[in-house]
């Protein structure tokens, strides 16, 4: 059955940073991502990387947050500098194992285009 396991939250001052990781189970995804939801705003795209290694950002992230992978360990890593309350969420990392039936093997910030999930980490950034 294949798991996908956040860790590395918790609260930080306004420019503190923080790195979030995500270990799968299962086997190679088409593309994996980064996503999070504040309290009573829908879950959003942060970061996504897909299996040829090429990353999709957030405008709101971009030059912040960086997305890598450990393919030894299957795991996957979210790098967030210069953290703002603005980021306050609740984090998930999702894992994509379909192909694209159009053929598109990039990164993608549409939650719809994932099939497996993460429980979640909660990021806190306090001005």
């Amino acid at each position: 059955q294949v798991q996908l396991v956040e860790s590395g939250g918790g609260s930080v001052q306004s420019g503190g940073s923080l790195r979030l990781s995500c270990a799968a189970s299962g086997y190679n995804y088409y593309r994996r991502g980064w996503f999070r939801q504040a309290p009573g705003k829908e879950r959003e795209g942060v970061a996504s990387i897909a299996s040829d290694g090429s990353t999709t950002y957030a405008d709101s992230v971009k030059g912040r947050f960086t997305i890598s992978p450990d393919n030894a360990k299957n795991t996957m890593y979210l790098q967030m500098n210069s953290l703002k309350p603005e980021d306050t969420a609740m984090y998930y990392c999702a894992a994509d194992s379909r192909p694209d039936s159009t053929g598109y093997s990039g990164g993608s910030l549409d939650t719809s285009r994932y099939n497996y999930w993460g429980q979640g980490t909660q990021v806190t950034v306090s001005s």
